[in-house]
């Protein structure tokens, strides 16, 4: 045993609370432990610090925010594609923790600025005062909390239906991906209404399907198609109202703009053009979980 074996201990205890940390930060698994190494790598070149976990929280947050930094000062022909709509292009693993994390609530962070992001992580998910977050941005305290009152605000968005609707919406939109996710016609019947329409990109379809469908059983058909990709996609305040954010490992890739009428589901929308989804303001339909 050699004299960093008792160190080496202590570091791979954190990891996975630095790992959880990073994810949030930057949504990238391979991002995150690209920190977490880098971290370590730091560690083996300092003194050893009295408070371990501080001292490495401090570090990977900052390697953290170096790569948001670096994020928005790349032109956007250099950013890497996102993963396509049905998460072909995505690992699995990256799938799989983005589902545990949240896609919404990654898709939300996402659009946060660096300091947004970083000041809400660590504040509101992982529970670290403000007298420890504002150092590790170099802002006072008091700005730390500035900054993560303005980045709740936009991950809690703002409903533009009143609370009785939105919980009404909510609980279809909710039936509505539950029978999508099963391929179950049956059910899809009963959420649908009568009248109900869709429209899709062409890009998101087979060829030879329509974009626009009308009527109970053709949307209904048309909506098993959606099977799969319905996997990916999780509720998610959509310009103020329940909508579908397709996020394959929790980077926004569609949206389902859905239209809630009497219960049922008089229309939806699927909208995959970046500059479209660019503009629209999404924010979770519940409060985020660690």
């Amino acid at each position: 045993m050699t004299e960093h074996d008792p160190l080496a201990r202590r570091f791979e205890a954190e990891r996975p609370r630095l790992h959880a940390l990073a994810y949030r930060m930057l949504g990238s698994a391979a991002e995150a432990e690209d920190a977490v190494q880098e971290a370590w790598l730091r560690l083996g070149r300092a003194s050893v610090p009295g408070n371990l976990a501080a001292w490495l929280t401090t570090v990977v947050s900052r390697l953290c925010l170096d790569v948001l930094r670096a994020r928005r000062e790349t032109p956007v022909a250099e950013i890497p594609e996102t993963p396509d709509i049905a998460g072909s292009g995505s690992p699995e693993d990256e799938i799989v923790l983005a589902g545990e994390v949240g896609r919404a609530l990654l898709v939300v962070l996402d659009r946060l600025g660096p300091a947004e992001r970083a000041a809400f992580v660590l504040h509101d998910l992982f529970a670290m005062p403000f007298d420890e977050v504002g150092p590790i941005l170099d802002r006072s305290p008091a700005t730390a909390k500035k900054l993560a009152s303005r980045a709740r605000l936009r991950v809690r968005g703002t409903p533009s239906v009143p609370d009785a609707d939105l919980t009404e919406h909510r609980a279809v939109v909710t039936a509505f991906l539950a029978a999508a996710r099963g391929g179950d016609l049956a059910a899809l019947l009963e959420v649908l209404a009568p009248d109900v329409v869709r429209y899709a990109d062409p890009a998101t379809l087979p060829p030879g399907v329509p974009a626009v469908l009308r009527g109970r059983a053709e949307v209904a058909r048309g909506t098993t198609l959606f099977a799969g990709r319905a996997q990916l996609a999780e509720p998610a305040l959509v310009n103020g109202d329940a909508g579908l954010v397709l996020a394959p490992g929790g980077r926004l890739a569609g949206v389902l703009k859905i239209q809630v009428r009497v219960g049922l589901v008089a229309a939806y929308e699927v909208v995959v053009d970046p500059r479209a989804l660019a503009e629209m303001d999404i924010a979770l339909l519940s409060s985020p979980a660690v």
